[in-house]
């Protein structure tokens, strides 16, 4: 499996996991603030809008005396719908609306820590199937292995049904069981597995040492944990004195703005980060934190279309001063932050407040980073190929870092 591949479910759709979001898709929103919301009054609500909205309550009315069922309807459900199609209208996907279960399963996300059986899942012609077993995972003791398709969760189907609906019904408390149906292909029959849930974390970053004295560090997404794993995997390589760093942001979806400037600082001493401007035209600037650890090493950033939010927010913030250079491919372009309200049943709405930009004043929304050496993407390469960190690499030992910082 390739590791775009792994980055797009495991990060976004974790079992134990999880993923705003999906990592290609529209990525984590940059600016996850959690606020209370309160109902307009009728009052407040144009009367040109309340006379529309007598629609609403028309057909509803129909549904309840005239749809032929079994059983009373499910009103939440159709609530919850009702609720989804307005926000749908809007024609953002950033702005969005989440059921109790789905809030509760971004949130871990973003917190990079909860309780499941650690495996990555996706959604493959309406089959949930298992994508990667997290390692000394509970699913990777059981004997699950990507490609097996999880047939039902405690007795409940899992065809049809949505996939962090189903993520949500496979985590729960420390400790206690889930049962698993599995079908696995060259197996006659489907069989039962049962795991004990345990404590998961996500693989938030990884660094190693490459050949010729270049460092190499690469953020799976912005989360609570982010700032903290990236001081300690800088120090960690900063001890084998290298003489380049390599920051990999592919397939990074994004999470906390905080967290994306703190990030940044790492490697930019001062100055611009992002700059914020809402509805009202007011602009907010993120400057560097001014405590980096990797201010002077020359800098290359890895990026591709995976690469959203937070992750550009850094790989702009670099290329518009000159502290690195981008290698790989366009981004995704998402230059929106978004503000959380949560409810009194858990359900939440994220809504866009402002757009972000560069140092430079770029906005990316839909458009995305171009890098400054574009590797082209060749379906024809071998699965365990990674030509952008190849030509990364080739870069830093020929031809070498030529641009400046411009402070």
């Amino acid at each position: 499996m390739s590791c775009n591949k792994w980055t797009r479910t495991a990060l976004i759709l974790l079992l134990a996991l999880a993923m705003m979001a999906a990592s290609g898709a529209t990525g984590f929103a940059a600016g996850w603030y959690l606020k209370g919301a309160s109902s307009p009054t009728r009052a407040s609500v144009p009367h040109d809008v309340q006379e529309r909205f007598d629609i609403f309550w028309q057909v509803w009315g129909i549904l309840e005396d005239e749809y032929d069922r079994e059983g009373p309807l499910d009103t939440q459900k159709m609530i919850y719908g009702a609720i989804d199609g307005m926000v749908r209208s809007l024609g953002d996907p950033a702005t969005a609306f989440s059921e109790p279960s789905e809030t509760k399963v971004l949130e871990q996300d973003l917190q990079g820590t909860f309780f499941g059986i650690g495996a990555s899942v996706d959604l493959i012609a309406g089959r949930l199937v298992i994508v990667e077993p997290l390692k000394d995972s509970p699913a990777a003791k059981a004997g699950l292995r990507p490609g097996d398709v999880i047939l039902e969760v405690d007795g409940r189907p899992m065809e049809g049904i949505d996939l962090t609906e189903a993520v949500a019904l496979i985590r729960g408390p420390e400790g206690t069981q889930v049962r698993l149906l599995i079908g696995r292909e060259g197996e006659a029959q489907p069989f039962e597995v049962v795991l004990v849930r345990a404590r998961v974390e996500l693989p938030t970053i990884s660094y190693r040492m490459l050949g010729d004295g270049i460092a190499y560090v690469r953020l799976f997404e912005f989360n609570g944990q982010a700032s903290l794993r990236m001081k300690e995997a800088l120090r960690a390589l900063l001890a084998e004195s290298p003489r380049a760093l390599i920051l990999d942001l592919r397939g990074n979806p994004g999470g906390y703005l905080h967290i994306a400037v703190e990030v940044a600082s790492q490697f930019i001493p001062r100055g611009l980060i992002v700059t914020e401007k809402d509805h009202t035209g007011k602009v907010t600037e993120h400057k560097a934190t001014g405590d980096g650890l990797a201010l002077d090493l020359p800098l290359v950033v890895l990026v591709d279309g995976g690469s959203a939010s937070a992750a550009e927010i850094v790989a702009g913030a670099v290329q518009d001063t000159g502290r690195g250079v981008l290698i790989g491919r366009p981004t995704f372009g998402k230059g929106s932050v978004q503000t959380t309200h949560t409810f009194r049943d858990g359900s939440s709405l994220r809504v866009t407040i402002a757009r972000w930009r560069t140092p430079n004043g770029r906005q990316l929304d839909r458009e995305g980073l171009t890098p400054d050496i574009v590797v082209p993407y060749d379906p024809d390469q071998p699965a365990d190929a990674d030509p952008v960190l190849e030509r990364a690499l080739e870069y830093l030992r020929t031809a070498g870092p030529t641009r400046q910082a411009r402070m």
